[in-house]
């Protein structure tokens, strides 16, 4: 006998999932507010960006370019590429969702690190697999932990490079070590979504990894350096097998035209790139040395945020911290999602914007001249 249900009910373990909840961005009764919560770039978008925007809207009653062939070759000039191996996306957070859709199903695994992106958990149990969380060390990726979790299981290993909430990094010495212990079949995903702030020498966002092996992908972003945060403007670069199968499900217009000539735009503007990309590099430096002294913890950041660890002592966590930089106008991202209960998430803002937060917490943690 078969029992009536009520109500449409979704598939299981679906409702498990815990939504992704972004950084707050208000502080009620406070005049000037300065978000620093979401790792958005002080400088804006490239005013070349800005004015394709503009243009774009004057034909906003046609569909977009649902192959988006201008950015795909604005990327591929920039970066040296074959434009039939990169393939866009609304935000890389659409791409990577694709990816489990594709090469995951029920009773597959997905490794992920305890303090990497939590849209990569998400999408994973979206797509009915297991997530496998791994330890890191020093809260860096480790690649031996890694390899050490990988089962017959095992279709997808999700990387952010550099990592966030964290702001640590991979050589890439390490991630060609990881590629080479994977399982041929497994796909390891490469997300670089701030490797346009990194200046090590043996940094290497994934194009190289990728050109020579046929199961990586690397992702990024036009959010972070580039300014396109409200444009949702991500893009990978593949292997051909792998463009192919992500096409196939991709939605045909997931790009719209403002955001495919504003993206175009902005990455042919390297003048202004570099521009943010200098200023956060002086910023990343300044703070790290100021709240060092004033006596917290900063794990070693190469992205444009820095993680702030504070003291075990009532009155001085980081909740504690957060009410008081709230109430001046200054938010932060509490990360104890990310398995960090008593550290906050700095993304590097307008110059009176880190004075300030230097200000107020030298004077949370009795450093005030």
């Amino acid at each position: 006998m078969s029992v009536e249900i009520s109500k449409p009910v979704p598939r299981p373990g679906i409702l498990d999932i815990a939504s992704y909840v972004p950084g707050k961005e208000h502080a009620p009764g406070v005049a000037r507010v300065y978000k620093l919560s979401s790792n958005e770039t002080p400088l804006g978008a490239s005013p070349k960006a800005v004015e394709a925007f503009k243009t774009a809207a004057d034909s906003l009653g046609r569909y977009p370019d649902g192959q988006a062939v201008e950015l795909r070759e604005a990327i591929a000039a920039v970066h040296g590429l074959n434009p039939a191996n990169i393939l866009c996306g609304n935000g890389s957070d659409e791409l990577l969702g694709l990816l489990c859709h594709v090469y995951l199903g029920a009773g597959d695994e997905g490794i992920i690190t305890e303090h990497g992106f939590l849209v990569y958990k998400i999408q994973i149990q979206g797509a009915g697999a297991t997530p496998v969380v791994v330890r890191e060390k020093d809260h860096t990726v480790d690649v031996d932990a890694i390899l050490a979790a990988v089962t017959e299981k095992t279709k997808i290993v999700f990387i952010a490079n550099p990592g966030n909430p964290t702001g640590t990094y991979v050589p890439v010495s390490e991630i060609r070590r990881l590629q080479a212990g994977l399982p041929k079949h497994v796909v390891l995903v490469l997300d670089a979504a701030y490797a346009e702030y990194v200046r090590r020498n043996d940094y290497e966002a994934g194009i190289e990894v990728v050109s020579s092996n046929a199961n990586v992908v690397m992702t990024r972003t036009f959010s972070k350096a580039y300014g396109l945060a409200a444009l949702r403007v991500g893009w990978m670069y593949a292997p051909a097998e792998i463009v192919d199968a992500v096409n196939r499900v991709r939605g045909p217009f997931n790009l719209n035209a403002p955001a495919i000539a504003a993206g175009a735009a902005a990455i042919r503007d390297q003048a202004f790139v570099q521009q943010a990309v200098s200023f956060n590099q002086m910023w990343l430096e300044t703070l790290t040395q100021a709240l060092e002294a004033i006596g917290l913890k900063v794990t070693p950041s190469v992205a444009n945020f820095v993680l702030i660890h504070f003291p075990e002592i009532d009155g001085k966590r980081a909740a504690d911290a957060d009410d008081l930089l709230t109430s001046r106008g200054y938010i932060l991202r509490a990360v104890r999602s990310y398995g960090f209960s008593n550290a906050l998430r700095m993304s590097i803002g307008p110059e009176e914007a880190n004075r300030g937060v230097i200000d107020a917490l030298s004077e949370f943690m009795g450093h005030k001249a």
